[in-house]
């Protein structure tokens, strides 16, 4: 691991930090904002079905697969040297997907941009880990669930006026092309403002536990991403089934690495720290019941209410911006009440959700997409109230040479849990939702689905008390002091 070699002032700081949040905010922009864009680029391209899922879902697969080694290797390498490279990176897939010629073209091209992705994403959580002093890093955690929160809201709202504006006649390819010029900013800015520090220990990369994680994720993901528009054919079944053994023995592997003195990938001493355990377990809970519940909400919109992607998402916005507000003042209220605000903030969700489905049934086939946006808000004040706070609690035990990796590992998880929640919850609704669907089939199978996430984020909210239990004073969002090792 290396060691800053300069400390940036204050000023400084806050200066960089909207930087390496552009990462997380692109890298979710991304991810949604291709829904809006689907059915021009199937046109133009004549993609078919199958092209179009791994367009959208393509990316997101090898985001995910990928994420933990990307996190490692900035451990490894320096977080500023992998920051640097991957949104370089990044910026040139998304040139490749806006020059796109054919449907192979541009799959190949998504694929890259998650991989990219994947280089770029973990480092955020690790600069502000290595960047910030206790004191101010709540702060800096706040400002990160608002970049959560807003880039996926952005990609469903900004993408459809990108489209809808035609700048220069380039359509759909604009989605993409507008990530050049933003990432050679931050490329430009990061190289200013982040501390270049000095090389340390290089260790080698762990390939066999490279090669054990992404493919074991790779086997999990792939049915979770395509499974259900194919029907779950049997060799979804059989890809789920075989990741559990070759999960099991990359982490045989890694324990005998760590045993033998070596530098696993998935260092088994991260997983002794209750903080990160427990808060992992929280988190797989909640992203499930987020993912899942945001999925249904979408197809409710769209397909039972009829509304274009661009109005679906002006109806989430102001969940967008109630959980804006709350991850902004939320900060406060955990230094003050500890883990009591992650109570409140899933039951905020829960409450939110309760209420739509409620609606749903009383409303049936006569429902607005009006009715959904006071309960979608509680849901979005929830959610800035819990995120980031418990994002903070999984990293506050993690020691600075690990940042990277629980980073990886944290965002892995949230993304694998949320494929799974969609893929659940997806599953009840289609199949509740009959031959020949109307109005009050899609508002009935919502309603359904709508009261599993309920459930899901009760679970969650009673998961909390796994966590420990931090004084008065202290934040649970505070990670550990950190020598930082956001090296060149």
């Amino acid at each position: 691991m290396s060691a800053v070699s300069t400390h940036p002032s204050d000023r400084r700081r806050w200066l960089t930090l909207p930087v390496i949040l552009l990462a997380t905010f692109m890298a979710s922009f991304d991810y949604m904002v291709v829904n809006v864009a689907a059915p021009s680029l199937s046109h133009d391209l004549h993609a078919g079905p199958s092209a179009l899922e791994l367009v959208v879902g393509g990316y997101g697969f090898t985001y995910a697969a990928a994420m933990v080694t990307g996190g490692k290797l900035g451990d490894l390498y320096g977080h500023r040297r992998l920051f640097t490279l991957g949104m370089t990176g990044f910026a040139l897939a998304s040139l490749l997907c806006g020059l796109a010629q054919s449907p192979a073209q541009l799959v190949g091209a998504r694929l890259l941009q998650g991989l990219t992705a994947a280089a770029m994403a973990p480092q955020v959580l690790a600069l502000i880990t290595a960047l910030f002093p206790v004191q101010s890093r709540p702060r800096a955690m706040s400002w990160f669930g608002v970049a959560i929160g807003t880039g996926g809201i952005a990609g469903q709202v900004l993408g459809g006026l990108l489209l809808q504006a035609d700048l220069l006649g380039l359509g759909w390819r604009v989605i993409f092309l507008v990530n050049v010029p933003v990432g050679t900013v931050a490329v430009a800015a990061a190289l200013r403002l982040l501390p270049a520090g000095e090389p340390g220990r290089r260790s080698r990369l762990d390939p066999l536990g490279a090669l054990g994680v992404c493919g074991s994720l790779a086997l999990a993901l792939a049915p979770l991403v395509l499974g259900r528009d194919r029907g779950w054919p049997l060799w979804c079944w059989v890809s789920l089934a075989a990741a559990v053994p070759a999960l099991y023995a990359t982490l045989r592997w890694e324990r005998g690495l760590a045993r033998r003195g070596g530098e696993p990938l998935l260092d088994p001493a991260l997983f002794r720290s209750r903080s990160f355990s427990a808060g992992l377990t929280v988190n797989v809970a909640l992203m499930a019941s987020f993912g899942g519940l945001m999925f249904v909400q979408t197809l409710l919109l769209q397909s039972g209410l009829g509304l274009g992607a661009r109005s679906a998402g002006l109806v989430f916005l102001p969940m967008g911006a109630a959980s804006m507000a709350a991850s902004l003042l939320g900060r406060g209220l955990v230094a003050r009440f500890g883990t009591r605000v992650l109570y409140a903030g899933t039951g905020i969700c829960a409450l939110g959700m309760a209420v739509l489905a409620v609606s749903l049934h009383l409303t049936g086939g006569g429902l607005h997409a009006s009715l959904l946006i006071a309960p979608l808000g509680l849901f979005g004040l929830g959610s800035g109230l819990a995120v980031p706070s418990l994002m903070g609690t999984v990293l506050s035990g993690v020691r600075p040479a690990q940042a990277g990796s629980a980073a990886g590992v944290l965002t892995t998880a949230q993304q694998f849990a949320s494929a799974t929640g969609v893929a659940a919850l997806g599953a009840v609704f289609f199949a509740s939702l009959g031959a020949h669907p109307g109005r009050n089939a899609y508002a009935s199978a919502a309603e359904l689905t709508t009261w599993i996430g309920v459930f899901l984020l009760v679970v969650a909210t009673a998961l909390i008390a796994l966590l420990p239990r931090p004084s008065a004073t202290t934040a649970p969002a505070r990670p550990a002091p950190a020598k930082s090792p956001a090296s060149a």
